[in-house]
């Protein structure tokens, strides 16, 4: 077997000297896609790092090549794994699934009851979380915690969220309960997924008819 020439990590204090690149591209990667991330700061990813709550990509030349780190909300009952991002020089490598993995099973191993979460506007990180078990789920089965929704207001979105009271937006809600109910979910999650990778033009056809069905309500609101 040909030897992997990148390492999936845990991140520690001493990857912190990655922070400011990965915050630098997360902003790129953001403009590129035209839909917004909310803003992290350099200091906030050294943190992540510095608490065992994320997990870096690094190539055995040295340089990362991926991150994604783990929030907490409700009072730990709600997990997101946020901010994956893949350097550009080391996509098309699968580097996005294997990150994605390692800290879903972190976020699992760290909060073993909580439900983890995430909103994502990218067919290819939906496809992941569908693999993982995550369902397509409303907004009102994440978190209400409003410091969560808080983190949006640096999204070009965020307006279009608030218009809607934070029950639909640009994003599709992706939720695993590991619940007594899992296997259920999985199974359909399992659907979804089978059902994203055969059919992947007409998501990409509901996505952007989503994405217009909100921006002309949002414009009719403001003309």
């Amino acid at each position: 077997m040909k030897e992997t020439p990148f390492s999936i990590l845990v991140a520690t204090e001493q990857h912190t000297v990655y922070a400011d690149l990965i915050c630098r591209e997360m902003a790129e990667s953001a403009k590129l896609r035209g839909t917004g991330i909310a803003y992290r700061s350099p200091e906030y990813i050294s943190s992540k790092m510095q608490h065992g709550k994320a997990v870096i990509a690094l190539h055995l030349n040295g340089t990362w090549a991926g991150f994604c780190y783990i929030e907490t909300w409700s009072h730990g009952q709600f997990v997101a794994n946020s901010g994956l991002i893949v350097n550009p020089l080391y996509r098309n490598h699968g580097l996005a699934r294997r990150i994605k993995r390692r800290i879903f099973d972190l976020s699992r191993e760290t909060y073993p009851e909580a439900k983890i979460f995430g909103l994502t506007t990218g067919l290819a990180v939906m496809k992941i979380n569908s693999e993982l078990g995550y369902e397509p789920v409303t907004y009102s089965e994440l978190t209400q915690d409003l410091d969560f929704w808080k983190g949006c207001q640096s999204c070009v979105n965020y307006e279009i969220l608030m218009s809607k009271d934070r029950q639909n937006c640009f994003c599709t809600a992706m939720l695993f309960d590991g619940s007594s109910k899992e296997k259920e979910k999985g199974s359909r999650a399992k659907k979804f997924s089978d059902d994203l990778r055969q059919r992947y033009r007409i998501y990409e056809r509901w996505m952007r008819a989503k994405a217009h069905r909100l921006l002309k309500s949002s414009l009719l609101k403001h003309s």
